[in-house]
């Protein structure tokens, strides 16, 4: 036997048929499979969690009204399925009045954090100056205060500057938000600083240095405040009840608030209306959603 055949370990023969697939985590370790199933019934149940009601809501707004929709068990899909609800919303309420009003409200409120977050965030990330980790630290205390408690003195600076019962009076409280600021300020940290000495270097002032370099990488970070933004505007309540009194107005989530009755509720009515109001939330998601899953990794450098 030469010294080859001593050293070299005996071949295994080739098993017949395609070779068994392992399924194997994120770090390369293999998952069994009982590890598998248990983690498709937790997501699963998350995923029923989640979008179970808004599945029911959409199911209930397309019965029509000789549809039970109390049946047990719950039917998800209507019988004989009809727009008809969405059209009684329409001649219920100003639908579409309040909706433009809440598009005018939240697309303000968009602009003003991500031009506000990017610029603010930019300062405490990449500028040096006396006092930037003092104002770090208001940002972070101006989150802990519960918007509740401040309400009363938003309303009577609303009111002392002539802004009560208008929609810059809705947008001006939450025009930028300090949660998006600490977004931006930890996004622009993750940049190398050799990039911007490099323009630096080559004469680049910083107006230069955060419009051309920084904020195009922060792309997924700013659909991230934008969806925040919009969420946040679209979906607020308490504060448009409180400044605005002109029915005009309203946005469309103190409009929907008409669709309850004194005595009794149309549940379809009401389902019909949610979704209008739901769905521009899915839209926007939709078109953002390539940038808003790349914001985990912003500030690498590519290459």
């Amino acid at each position: 036997m030469s010294v080859l055949e001593k050293v070299r370990p005996a071949e295994r023969p080739a098993t017949p048929g395609k070779p068994r697939r392992r399924v194997t985590d994120e770090q390369g370790r293999r998952v069994r499979t009982w590890e598998l199933a248990l983690r498709y019934l937790l997501l699963l149940a998350v995923l029923a969690l989640t979008v179970g009601p808004f599945v029911w809501q959409l199911s209930t707004s397309l019965k029509g009204p000789t549809e039970d929709i109390y049946t047990s068990p719950p039917k998800f899909l209507p019988s004989d399925p009809t727009l008809h609800n969405y059209q009684r919303v329409a001649e219920t309420i100003p639908v579409w009045d309040y909706a433009f009003n809440s598009l005018k409200v939240a697309g303000a409120n968009v602009v003003t954090n991500c031009v506000g977050s990017a610029l603010a965030g930019y300062a405490l990330a990449r500028m040096r100056y006396r006092g930037r980790r003092v104002a770090t630290l208001v940002f972070i205390l101006a989150m802990l205060v519960p918007a509740e408690s401040i309400i009363i003195a938003q309303f009577t600076t609303m009111r002392e500057l002539g802004l009560n019962n208008t929609l810059f009076g809705v947008v001006l409280p939450a025009c930028i938000s300090s949660m998006n600021v600490l977004l931006m300020r930890n996004a622009f940290l993750n940049l190398p600083y050799e990039i911007e000495e490099a323009a630096y270097v080559d004469g680049a002032n910083a107006w230069q240095r955060f419009l051309r370099i920084a904020l195009p990488s922060v792309k997924g970070t700013l659909a991230v405040v934008a969806i925040f933004a919009f969420m946040g505007a679209w979906d607020d309540f308490l504060w448009p009840l409180i400044v605005l009194s002109d029915p005009s107005k309203f946005t469309l989530t103190i409009g929907l608030n008409y669709l309850h009755g004194t005595f009794a509720n149309d549940e379809r009515l009401v389902a019909a209306g949610t979704i209008i109001a739901v769905a521009p939330l899915i839209i926007l998601f939709a078109c953002l959603q390539r940038y808003f899953f790349r914001g985990v990794g912003e500030g690498a450098v590519k290459g």
